[in-house]
């Protein structure tokens, strides 16, 4: 178990002192595969140091399996990360003169095992990654998917109780990072301990973890299951950071109601609408055309149209004015002409997000 209670850390830039982490509350079961989802400079890294015991907070409690370790000396953290924590980076660091199965040997050596029960464990994790055939090779004869593969079969074959990913698949090409993202899944899934992904990328995290935790500027802002968080952001910036392209500025006039402004008419939402409700989120790809006059319609003008692999962006504004609107509407082939501008587009209740 990680529990984090009122968190804070900064550090000494010059003569100024920057603020990284501000009031942090939270709490991971185990056995949960969590993402931490924000932009550069977020926190969010140091956030993973704190709970990898790689850093300590300037105040608060950090709760690791029941004992505080926040007031730990150095070498206390050294023991609690070598018997607790594994570590996933950008880079694999994999030591170039070893082979992958002497990568994956060297931290065994600093645990009390026979040489036998090092072999066995060594070569059945390299078995289990899917590297039982490259075991003698250095890393510079592994594609780039098989050493990201030798990195994660040197941290399983410790028995790690919590595993920390920091932006693991960000230093891959698009193509190989989606192949190693689905073999890491799919290693994941049997892992019997507590896996954190710390990532920018929300498709990576939305794929990959049941929990998420969404930041920004050094505070949580949103934390809940990943579908939870995607339908429901709350926030203004939780919502642009999960992808959502259309922010409207309106306020509320019930709890199911909100004055769009701009359009200057009600919308119905289908969440309860909280006091303080300023904006409302519409995914670009939840919006439909319509006839005029439909429930929750809003009347459009097309702007520009832009098309990609497997789907085109229609970007629209209010007749009139100034407010834009994003539509994505998917291809029924490659082939498929740009979709007819809708003088109307509307979305269902159920898909507008109240957000403060």
């Amino acid at each position: 178990m990680i529990k984090l209670k009122h968190i804070y850390k900064s550090y000494s830039l010059g003569d100024e002192q920057v603020d990284v982490l501000h009031d942090i509350n939270l709490h991971v079961k185990p056995k949960e595969f969590v993402s931490i989802l924000g932009p550069s400079g977020s926190g969010k890294s140091t956030l993973m140091n704190i709970i990898g015991c790689l850093d300590i907070p300037d105040s608060g409690d950090y709760i690791l399996d029941g004992e505080y370790v926040d007031n730990c000396t150095e070498n206390e953290l050294s023991e609690i990360r070598s018997k607790k924590i594994g570590f996933i980076f950008q880079q694999f660091n994999l030591l170039p003169e070893l082979t992958a199965y002497e990568n994956v040997e060297m931290p065994l050596l600093y645990h009390k095992l026979s040489p036998a029960e090092r072999r066995e464990r060594v070569e059945r994790t390299l078995a289990q990654v899917g590297l039982a055939d490259r075991m003698k090779h250095k890393p510079a004869q592994l594609s780039g998917g098989q050493q990201q593969r030798a990195a994660l079969a040197r941290i399983l074959a410790a028995k790690p109780r919590i595993l920390m990913l920091d932006e693991p698949f960000s230093a891959l090409d698009s193509y190989l990072r989606e192949e190693v993202e689905g073999e890491v899944g799919s290693l994941l899934a049997g892992f019997a301990g507590t896996a954190l992904l710390v990532t920018h990328n929300r498709d990576e995290a939305y794929r990959l973890c049941r929990e998420m935790i969404v930041m920004d500027s050094g505070e949580v802002l949103r934390a809940g299951t990943t579908k939870e968080v995607f339908a429901d952001p709350c926030t203004r910036a939780a919502a642009r950071l999960t992808g959502c392209k259309n922010i409207l500025p309106c306020t509320r006039v019930g709890e199911h109601t909100v004055h769009l402004a701009g359009w200057e008419q009600p919308l119905t939402v289908a969440l309860p609408v909280p006091e303080g409700c300023c904006a409302v989120g519409i995914r670009a790809h939840d919006f439909a055309p319509c006839a005029p006059g439909t429930p929750n319609s809003l009347p459009v003008q097309a702007v520009t149209t832009s098309e990609n692999s497997f789907d085109w962006n229609m970007i629209f504004t209010l007749p009139g004015g100034e407010a834009r609107l994003w539509w994505k509407v998917s291809k029924e082939t490659m082939a498929a002409p740009p979709p007819k501008a809708p003088a109307c587009l509307a979305a269902a209740p159920e898909n507008i997000m109240p957000l403060v």
